[in-house]
């Protein structure tokens, strides 16, 4: 099978690249994205190594880079982003990028170091005048009548001298004023009483606009203050308090005239500050809009170069310090392509030795490499987050294409949501390409796009599913004409509840509905759900069974590939003569049942004489003889029945042994032969081989079991572990499938109950105040049928169908114990990069 089913073939190479056109060679391998490099150096710490200066280099550049990005975004400009990725710079340019990066953070920092300077200025100049304008107006109200105020104040001031009998004289008080925070000016009230004693006098008012905190630029609110005094120890008690609530003090001269003249110098500083800050500004303004023009190009050559760096820091030197030797893992098909890319890293670099790509044998496993495009890439992902698959084992995505919206569509089987769902998802396809541009961090939104095809697919399928059940909106269409003729007026389908539809009578036609169920199951009220039941429970297990069958059938291509011929004879036949003997006769009996019983065909085969098929299978299993059937009813469904249960029980327990002995013994046998011949199983040895058949493209062990160093005692514990796993396995597995009719059962109830408790409210109102009613019922039930049937039950019915795949489908033949192939990629390198300052930032 090509890699579509398989992972790509592997190999494991040695590069031997020149020095000087080393960093050329990588960069071009780093473009094309198909090499992952193997450490060489690892004992040798990471400041060790022979690149970790240019290492640094590229951090600091980095660095300076993330600055300037941070300050660009502070003044909300846009960087320009064309999509595309420029060429990895040379060597000699990094010292051109590192002078143009140092040259814009020193010219940003003295202007940013400028600015914050002019703006404290700023601040403090407008503070004070604030101090000038509110304190005029302490002082003109004290000299417009208010004297009586200020005579108080002074009898409180000066009562000790009163009390100690000092004769009354011109009383000459102090003031300091200044500005402090809003919010710290209550507590500032009371520590000054406190501390004072009430011997001071504070006026307050407050500043009406924030003023910009030049340390951070946020807006604060602050208030002026002026307080009075007596005496030089209160006025340093006062400045201590000040000192503390870290309240500014502004000189504020006494005489009216002084203030004035201060007042109109202020505000001519103020003028020109402002136009300084302007001009400054706009110089910032010019920096960042040229460095935004770039910024996204420099990202990328930065992080190009550093990580052609790191990756150089895998290699090994020479014993001549003029070679440089890697080892890679490269896809065998693109070994041409990677050889082309090397010859044009030598031609840039001007070198005239040409690099060496030689193949080395290996018995390490390699990695696994699937390719994928945009489609696949999400089914793919499915797959991944289970576990990577061992290297060439067969890969479930293709077939999980098709099977995982089929599964997921039976219990989401609606052809108005499946619709809701394919729009959605062909919406996001269309528009992919800008809808991809936009590089959001929203994940969940990432999540629903990377996932558009399987949403999509989900949704077309849903809808086939809808048609088969002829269920939109738990309603049913019309389209063919209904095969039921019944003989019921309007009022006896509207008030009875309990309608049953017997297929025996006269009211049936014979012939079924040429597509789908009929829409007559709408009003059965009595046996709908009945009728629907048993034909979504059997449906259910007869595509688990063929869903495990073809998993048990994915398990043979594994073996014949691998050449293990034990796990193929005592394994795989086993495993498929246990399912098919036993479940898919299960199933064979449902569509023995549905073809020779009918409600309308005579006696033993009419619907009466139907038997279960569930207790038949018990019985079948249990060894039970059958209960006597009614009268005129046959005991089996066909001659020969019990001969063939017994039978088919019989092989189906016989398998179990050779499960779990069969392989053990012949490992045993073999070990024992070759230790006979003194012909030790050496560790290049694979079981297929013991078994007689060389392993041929199995050398890497990628699918083949390894059992070769492990005990015979730990190779019977471990083959009867997967043997009661696998044996209890389909009997639980089989139940499981359970969940699509569960799910598809519930999932009609739920759109049933929204339509009659919501919708029908409202379709039953008439008049204009009936149009009225209506828009808000729709409203809310179209609210409730998107957030609840289609986001909720979709996710749900998701999840179930991922565990079908991951548990019932992949247990049967997918080891999922490899590693995945990481290539050297730019694209890759610069995507990370690009999430990682998202979220730093």
């Amino acid at each position: 099978m090509g890699s579509l089913f398989r992972s790509e073939e592997m190999t494991l190479c040695q590069l031997f690249l020149q020095s000087e056109a080393a960093y050329a060679c990588v960069s071009e391998l780093g473009e094309l994205g198909l090499v992952q490099f193997r450490d060489l150096n690892p004992d040798v710490n990471a400041f060790q190594r022979k690149f970790v200066n240019e290492v640094r280099r590229c951090d600091e550049m980095e660095r300076k880079l993330r600055y300037l990005e941070k300050e660009i975004k502070k003044d909300g400009i846009p960087m320009l982003d064309t999509g595309e990725s420029p060429e990895a710079p040379q060597p000699r340019e990094m010292i051109d990028l590192e002078a143009t990066f140092e040259k814009l953070e020193n010219e940003l920092r003295e202007v940013n170091q400028n600015a914050e300077a002019l703006k404290r200025n700023f601040l403090e100049l407008t503070e004070l005048k604030h101090i000038l304008r509110k304190t005029q107006v302490f002082f003109d109200e004290q000299e417009g009548g208010l004297n009586h105020t200020t005579e108080s104040m002074t009898r409180a001031l000066i009562t000790d001298e009163v009390r100690t009998g000092a004769s009354m004289g011109p009383v000459q008080l102090g003031f300091v004023a200044g500005v402090i925070l809003r919010e710290k000016l209550p507590a500032f009230e009371r520590m000054l009483w406190r501390a004072c004693r009430g011997n001071v006098f504070l006026r307050q008012a407050m500043i009406e606009s924030p003023l910009e905190d030049p340390t951070n630029g946020d807006q604060v609110y602050k208030s002026v203050f002026i307080i009075f005094f007596q005496g030089d120890q209160l006025k340093s008690r006062v400045k201590k308090i000040c000192e503390g609530f870290r309240a500014t003090l502004y000189p504020c001269p006494e005489a009216p005239a002084d203030r004035r003249e201060m007042a109109m110098g202020v505000m001519t500083r103020i003028e020109d500050l402002n136009t300084v800050l302007g001009q400054t500004q706009d110089h910032r303004h010019r920096v960042l809009v040229a460095a935004a023009k770039n910024l996204k190009n420099w990202f990328v050559k930065v992080r190009k170069i550093k990580a052609i760096y790191h990756t150089l820091n895998l290699f090994n030197l020479d014993v001549t310090q003029k070679c440089l030797i890697a080892e890679c893992w490269v896809p065998l098909l693109d070994i041409e392509t990677i050889q082309l890319a090397l010859r044009r890293g030598t031609e840039r670099s001007g070198s005239s030795v040409p690099p060496i790509l030689n193949r080395m044998q290996t018995f390490e496993n390699p990695p696994t490499y699937n390719r994928t495009n945009k489609f696949t890439k999400a089914f793919q992902a499915l797959i991944d987050a289970y576990g990577v698959a061992n290297y060439r084992e067969m890969n479930p995505a293709p077939y999980t294409i098709i099977t995982f919206p089929f599964l997921f569509a039976i219990m989401f089987g609606d052809l108005g949501h499946g619709a809701i769902m394919a729009l959605f998802g062909l919406w996001m396809i269309r528009k992919e390409k800008g809808l991809a541009a936009q590089k959001t961090d929203n994940e969940i939104w990432n999540i629903f796009f990377g996932g558009r095809y399987i949403i999509f697919l989900m949704g077309v399928f849903s809808m086939y599913t809808g048609m088969i059940y002829n269920d939109i909106f738990s309603k049913s269409l019309n389209i063919f004409g209904s095969h039921w003729h019944l003989s019921y007026n309007k009022s006896t389908v509207m008030d009875n509840k309990e309608l049953q539809l017997n297929p025996g009578t006269s009211d049936y036609e014979g012939t079924p509905y040429p597509f789908g169920m009929d829409p007559i199951w709408q009003i059965a009220g009595a046996n709908k759900i009945i009728f629907h039941n048993a034909y979504k429970m059997k449906i259910s297990i007869i595509f688990g069974v063929i869903h495990m069958t073809f998993g048990v059938i994915m398990s043979w291509h594994n073996h014949t590939y691998f050449r293990n011929r034990l796990s193929l004879v005592y394994e795989f036949i086993p495993q498929l003569l246990f399912l098919l003997l036993l479940f898919s006769y299960m199933v064979l009996l449902m569509f023995i049942k549905w073809n020779r019983y009918a409600a309308t065909n005579p006696m033993p085969y009419s619907e009466s004489c139907a038997p279960s098929i569930l207790i038949t299978f018990i019985d079948m299993v249990l060894f039970n003889k059958p209960k006597d059937p009614p009268e005129g009813c046959k005991v089996y469904m066909f001659s020969g029945q019990g001969f063939f249960q017994s039978l088919f029980v019989l092989l189906a327990i016989c398998c179990i042994p050779v499960m779990l002995l069969g392989k053990p013994i012949k490992i045993m046998q073999a070990r024992k032969l070759a230790n006979e011949e003194v012909q030790p199983i050496t560790g290049a040895t694979s079981d297929a081989e013991v078994g007689g058949v060389s392993n041929g493209s199995a050398s890497h062990g990628g699918g083949g079991d390894q059992h070769d160093e492990e005990e015979i005692s730990e190779i019977f514990i471990h083959q009867g572990i997967h043997t009661i796993e696998y044996v209890l396995g389909s009997v639980s597995h089989t139940a499981s499938y359970l969940r699509l009719w569960a799910l598809s059962l519930a999932h009609a109830q739920l759109a049933d109950v929204l339509w009659t408790m919501v919708l029908s409210t409202g379709l039953k109102q008439e008049g204009w105040l009936g149009g009225i009613m209506l828009t808000i019922v729709f409203a809310f039930w179209a609210i409730l049928t998107i957030g609840i049937l289609v986001l909720m039950e979709g996710l749900s019915a998701f999840l179930h169908t991922l565990r079908l795949h991951w548990v019932e489908f992949q247990s049967k033949f997918y080891m999922g114990q490899g590693y995945a192939f990481q290539p050297f990629a730019f694209d890759a390198i610069i995507e990370n990069g690009s999430a990682s300052s998202g979220e730093a930032d």
